[in-house]
Parts: C-alpha cells; sequence; structure tokens
C-alpha cells in the first residue's frame, strides 16, 4: 500500500494505491485504489480496459463523464459507477469539480455489475445518498491506510455497503427497458406477486394469464433475472416459510407442510431435506 500527495499543475489528489492480499484478491471484493481530488485547472483522464469498478461522487463543481457511448453532464451531488473494462474519460472545465473515488474489483463482480444495470441503475445519476457515500468513502481511505490487521475484511464489508446503497438506489422499473438493451420485460412484479402467494397453488398457465406473457417465454426470462426458475423459487420461499415454522411454533410438521402449501409431508420432507440437507425434524431439534 502506498499512500501519497500527489500535487501537480492539473490537480490535487490524496490518494491510496492499495495492495490486497491474495486471499481478499480470490475471493473478496477488494480495493485497488480510493482517493479525492480537487481540480486546479481544467483537465480530461481517460483510461480504458482496466479490470476495476469504479465509484466517484462530486462533491462541488461540475464536469462530463463519456462512457460506452453515452456523454453525461456531471454536478455536485452526482453519482457515478462504471465498469472500466470499457473505455472513458471524465474531465471538468470552468466550474472546477471536487470528487471523492474508488477502484474495486473481485469474484463477482461483473454479475454485480450487471444486476446493478438490470435494476435499472445508470453509469451516472442524481444520488440521494451523497453524505452516506461520502462517509463510506471517508472510512473506507481511512482503513486502507490503516495497519488493521483484518482491514482486507473491513474493506469488503465498507464496500459490500457501497453496493448495497447502489442497488437501493438503482431500482427504476419505469426506465429499466430503455437501459437494457435486449428489450427484455422486467418480472419484478411477478416476483413481488409470488412473495404473496407462494403458499398457494401456482402454475405457469395462471401465470402467463394473469401477467400477459407467454409461460415458455417467462420461464426463460424469469431465470436470467432471478437465476432460478420459478418453480425452483416458490420452494424457496415456503421452505423459508417452514424453517420459521418449524423453529417457533410447536405446530407439527404435517400441519406446517400444508401452511406452506405442500399438502403432502412426504413431499415436504423430501423437498426441505434436499434444500436443507436435514430433515424437518432434525432442523426443529438442532435450531
Amino acid at each position: 500500500m502506498n499512500k501519497s500527495l500527489f500535487h501537480d499543475s492539473l490537480t490535487n489528489n490524496n490518494r491510496i494505491l492499495y495492495t490486497p492480499s491474495e486471499f481478499a484478491k480470490a475471493n473478496l471484493i477488494h480495493l485497488q485504489e480510493i482517493g479525492e481530488l480537487v481540480a486546479q485547472n481544467p483537465h480530461t483522464s481517460s483510461r480504458n480496459g482496466l479490470s476495476s469498478y469504479l465509484l466517484f461522487i462530486v462533491l462541488d463543481g461540475s464536469g462530463i463523464l463519456n462512457y460506452d457511448g453515452n456523454t453525461y453532464e456531471l454536478h455536485k451531488g452526482d453519482c457515478v459507477f462504471i465498469d472500466c473494462h470499457k473505455n472513458y474519460s471524465h474531465h471538468t472545465e470552468d466550474q472546477l469539480w471536487t470528487l471523492k473515488w474508488a477502484h474495486f474489483y473481485g469474484p463477482n463482480m461483473s454479475a454485480i455489475y450487471q444486476k446493478y444495470v438490470e435494476r435499472g441503475g445508470s453509469a451516472a445519476f442524481h444520488t440521494k445518498h451523497l453524505t452516506e457515500y461520502n462517509d463510506l468513502l471517508s472510512q473506507l481511505y481511512s482503513i486502507a491506510a490503516s495497519s488493521d490487521y483484518i482491514k482486507d475484511m473491513k474493506i469488503f464489508q465498507l464496500i459490500t455497503a457501497i453496493l448495497t446503497l447502489l442497488m437501493e438506489e438503482s431500482w427504476a422499473p419505469a426506465i429499466q427497458t430503455q437501459i437494457n438493451p435486449t428489450g427484455k420485460r422486467n418480472l419484478q412484479d411477478l416476483k413481488e406477486y409470488l412473495d404473496i402467494h407462494f403458499t398457494e397453488k401456482i402454475t405457469l398457465d395462471n401465470l402467463s394469464a394473469l401477467f400477459y406473457i407467454d409461460k415458455y417465454y417467462l420461464t426463460r426470462i424469469f431465470k436470467e433475472q432471478f437465476g432460478m426458475s420459478v418453480n425452483q423459487y416458490i420452494m424457496q420461499q415456503r421452505i423459508t416459510l417452514a424453517k420459521q415454522l418449524l423453529r417457533f411454533t410447536d405446530k407439527a410438521i404435517e400441519e406446517i407442510a400444508i401452511e406452506c402449501g405442500i399438502p403432502d409431508a412426504n413431499y415436504f420432507a423430501r423437498a426441505f431435506k434436499k434444500v436443507e440437507g436435514l430433515a424437518p425434524g432434525e432442523y426443529r431439534r438442532r435450531w
């Protein structure tokens, strides 16, 4: 880890170039670089082909981001979250800006960023949570600069908090199909229906009629968006409810099976064991 204060005719930078442990690089979302920039003169920064994801916030001033064929005007309170495998550049002119940023990478970051985009997340947006991003980046900088012996885990925790905040802000179903170049239908409304009705008898034909969508298309797109089939998702919800009832009630297993939407107790026991690795009675005893 190299901590330096960089000064030149264009910027003042507080910057940490961070070298994570081999464990962190292999297993965690890890920090690569973090800092704060105060522009001294108009300038442009360009990068391409980086194995990195960049978050930065505009604390003051304004500028322009060019990314993935789009141009974004940036002002105080704006946030940028981009995949640096793609070419990008940003510059500030008359209203010189102040930025805080972090570059990070790790296993599954590609899938996380894709989910961010699928939810409607934009490369640049005006955030409602500037203070939270600012605080998280400040904490991240402090941990990276410290000699804490578990700092890679703490860095992972803070980056995860940042990603969670980004996911919360990204949800924009009204514009999702405009951002998604494939134009695939968003099935969040269908998923929310399943969250409420999963204990009832549900068939693909029912869902197809209720949501005006071909059942074969529904099957394919649901798995793409949520990582499992409709039936797997319904079973996941039923098993979750079963675990709650097994732990926190004295109801008989047959009664729990019915309450979860599985009237056949033997099938319920097999399904529960397939998911949890334990029979329902054993799960209850252990927990």
